[in-house]
């Protein structure tokens, strides 16, 4: 449809984007404080089943991206220990699991017809398809997962740096542990609306480990970030949909691989040493 600014979709698109990253980009800076990026990449897979579990049953994919992310983070955390050996070993059994049931049901939605195109919308998303109902969903989801953020933020950063020092001032480190492993998951499950569930780390990841490398505070960090992710996105849904004009006959290309290739040129841009002297002269990153 012509007109970038009047085009319905475009709206629902760059809202459901714009609020997808917000939330990627706070969680995911926690998630590389944390050294948890591995657990955010199982994510992906297990939102993976839940959104072709989904499709195949008739539901909306973004029901099951929350709903099986919800439980593969509960899995995770009930099958974990404390300890770094304990919950990546977790992390592998829940991944493997998922992907074998991911491959399962992608399976069944390719053979039930031949032109559901589920596998190209849950893997790499189709952010111009959403329906506008989606986004009062995608907006109580963020407000709630934002705001557990805020409540634990205190003893979830502490836990972060040392766990034994929150386990001696009476943190409950199981219970943060796993209200920001929910967290995550509904995270991952929003990311894989807009770039799909293979590539939703990118968002998750990327923009967050930028933002540590150009800051020395990691409250300007999760600002950093949120600017990186909502700019990418945006920028994204742009480049997409200018690109129908690009060649003859074109459908296009998907707005997952100008989010995720902007993300990317953004973190090797960070990496420059001038840059990072300017930005991040001498100190680490601060709470």
């Amino acid at each position: 449809m012509p007109g970038f600014f009047s085009n319905g979709p475009v709206h629902v698109a760059l809202i459901v984007g714009a609020v997808s990253a917000v939330v990627s980009a706070v969680v995911g800076v926690v998630v590389v404080v944390r050294g948890q990026a591995f657990a955010g990449h199982a994510l992906t897979d297990v939102a993976t089943t839940g959104g072709s579990a989904s499709f195949y049953y008739g539901v909306a994919p973004v029901i099951g991206f929350l709903v099986a992310g919800a439980l593969g983070a509960g899995a995770m955390d009930l099958i974990g220990v404390q300890r770094l050996r304990g919950r990546d070993l977790a992390t592998g059994v829940v991944l493997s699991v998922a992907t074998g049931l991911a491959a399962l049901f992608l399976y069944l939605d390719a053979t039930r017809s031949a032109t559901t195109g589920a596998t190209q919308q849950i893997l790499f998303g189709s952010i111009f398809t959403l329906d506008s109902s989606t986004v009062p969903l995608v907006a109580v989801m963020s407000v709630a997962t934002l705001a557990v953020i805020a409540v634990i933020y205190r003893p979830l950063l502490m836990s972060s740096l040392s766990a034994e020092l929150a386990a001696a001032r009476g943190i409950a480190l199981r219970a943060v542990g796993l209200t920001f492993m929910l967290a995550l998951a509904i995270a991952v499950g929003l990311s894989s609306i807009a770039i799909g569930s293979i590539l939703s780390t990118a968002l998750l990841i990327g923009p967050a480990a930028t933002a540590l490398r150009l800051t020395r505070r990691l409250r300007g960090a999760f600002v950093v970030a949120v600017a990186l992710g909502v700019g990418a996105t945006w920028l994204g849904v742009l480049l997409a949909y200018n690109s129908y004009y690009w060649f003859p006959s074109s459908q296009g290309l998907p707005v997952s691989f100008f989010i995720v290739a902007l993300v990317f040129l953004a973190y090797l841009v960070s990496g420059a040493a001038p840059l990072r002297r300017l930005l991040r002269p001498r100190r680490e990153v601060k709470r």
